[in-house]
């Protein structure tokens, strides 16, 4: 009896491990199906580019803001951070480098990633999918005009394009933060803070930057329009796929990051 007992837990949790297991497979393969379709499309139809430019518009300078907010406090906290630990042998000229090797290399990147996908990764499956679930993908089909012309392919482009941007302008905000904190809250000498980035911050930090946060746009849109155009369920499916469309982006962007992190900054 007891062998009996013991038997059908191991089958019952070698059943949960075998679904679970397909399930996340099947759900990448409908991840890169998605992707390998709007490839297609993007290189046999026309581009429509006036609907890139009113996304990048959406996803880009409408999230400046938040960007801009994002970057100066981060750069303001961990110049303050920085201060505490090289205070301590003496080492003071070096905040300004750690600063701003931080934002560019890393914190620049990524949090722009992680607040673009919040606030317009959301936006994009919740458009998709209203569209999706009132028929609407339907009525572009029965018009003769693809979808994935329309609908998806002008949001991935707009936000792997206007994704560096952002994170260059919550780089520099992120520098500038400190500089004040550490020449007026910290009463350090300007030079101390401003020699230390002339010396070793290099132009292969900015551009591997730059090349992450375009990364981080392509994975955010990418996510949100997968998500969206799959929605199903009515009003309910709609914000289920937009709270999956934020977690599942952010995820992917702090995996890619480290893979990325690992392939541009080796040396």
């Amino acid at each position: 009896m007891v062998v009996e007992r013991f038997i059908s837990v191991i089958a019952s949790v070698i059943d949960g491990l075998g679904g679970s297991t397909l399930y996340v497979f099947n759900s990448f393969g409908q991840f890169a199906l998605f992707l390998v379709n709007a490839i297609t499309v993007a290189f046999s139809t026309k581009l429509k580019v006036k609907k890139v430019l009113d996304h990048m518009k959406r996803i880009g300078v409408d999230s400046l803001s938040i960007i801009l907010l994002t970057g100066t406090f981060t750069g303001m906290v961990l110049a303050f951070q920085s201060y505490i630990g090289f205070h301590r042998f003496g080492g003071e000229e070096f905040i300004g480098t750690v600063v701003a090797l931080g934002m560019i290399r890393e914190l620049g990147p990524v949090l722009t990633g992680l607040m673009v996908t919040g606030r317009a990764g959301s936006a994009i499956t919740a458009e998709i999918g209203t569209m999706e679930i009132t028929e609407q993908v339907d009525a572009l089909r029965t018009l003769g005009i693809n979808p994935f012309q329309y609908l998806v392919i002008p949001r991935i482009l707009a936000g792997t394009l206007i994704l560096p941007f952002l994170s260059l302008f919550c780089s520099m905000c992120g520098v500038i933060g400190g500089y004040f904190v550490s020449i007026y809250a910290l009463s350090l000498n300007p030079e101390q803070y401003t020699s230390g980035i002339k010396e070793y911050v290099v132009l292969s930090d900015i551009t591997g930057g730059l090349v992450k946060s375009g990364f981080f746009g392509f994975i955010l849109s990418w996510v949100g329009s997968y998500k969206g155009y799959t929605t199903v369920g009515g009003a309910r499916g709609v914000g289920l796929s937009t709270t999956q469309s934020v977690v599942i982006g952010s995820i992917m962007i702090l995996i890619a990051n480290y893979f990325l992190t690992a392939l541009l900054f080796e040396s």
